[in-house]
């Protein structure tokens, strides 16, 4: 394809490094991996922002968590339409085919996302309105929650928080999500990471507000 190029040098490097050294040393482990399939205990669903790194904050290995990543950590309603729909297609699996037990809602500190959602709510960030913004279409997900903090003082944590909200309710939309749900096979979670404090909140089942974890 000519509109490809060679991997970056610093890329070449670090993976040589790790075939080196960490595959080497548990290469045993990857072999069965690979042979067994992936048998993930929980699908974890967080933003793309590279900061946000899920599995060193759960010191998991590989094969342990089922991992989707979009903007702000969103998931959008129940829609069988018939189109493209990455996040719906990423639960289904999860919940359907690798029958996961849990299904955890990460947001985090620092939010482009939600920043961006917060600007185009309040007027500031028109190129967001348009149409063509894959980005401004995405973070409508988002506008509900919007509505139910806008007075809050503490903007943006508050829309940050709010978005974990709005997934998981549009997590029970889902008719399999729904079901495993209440069957007792299927639990969901919401956290909250503070990326500069290293904090982790959890959505406090009785009160509906983040704690410490």
């Amino acid at each position: 394809m000519e509109f490809t190029r060679p991997l970056p040098a610093y890329l070449v490097t670090r993976y040589h490094g790790w075939k080196a050294t960490t595959y080497a040393e548990n290469h045993a482990w990857y072999r069965r991996l690979a042979d067994e399939g992936q048998r993930p205990r929980a699908m974890v669903i967080s933003c793309c922002d590279s900061r946000v790194h899920v599995t060193s904050i759960f010191g998991a290995d590989q094969g342990e968590f089922f991992i989707h990543r979009n903007i702000a950590n969103l998931v959008p309603t129940y829609e069988p339409d018939g189109n493209h729909h990455g996040t719906s297609a990423a639960l289904e699996y999860a919940v359907t085919a690798l029958k996961v037990a849990h299904v955890i809602v990460l947001g985090h500190s620092n939010c482009g996302g939600v920043q961006g959602c917060l600007d185009m709510c309040q007027g500031r960030a028109p190129e967001l309105e348009e149409t063509s913004s894959f980005v401004g279409r995405w973070m409508d997900i988002l506008k509900p929650g919007f509505e139910a903090v806008k007075d809050d003082p503490d903007m943006p944590r508050a829309l940050e928080h709010e978005a974990v909200r709005v997934s998981l309710r549009n997590l029970m939309t889902f008719p399999f999500v729904k079901e495993a749900v209440e069957k007792g096979t299927l639990s969901l979670h919401g956290l909250w990471t503070d990326i500069g404090e290293g904090g982790l909140m959890h959505i406090d089942r009785r009160s509906g507000q983040f704690t410490v974890v």
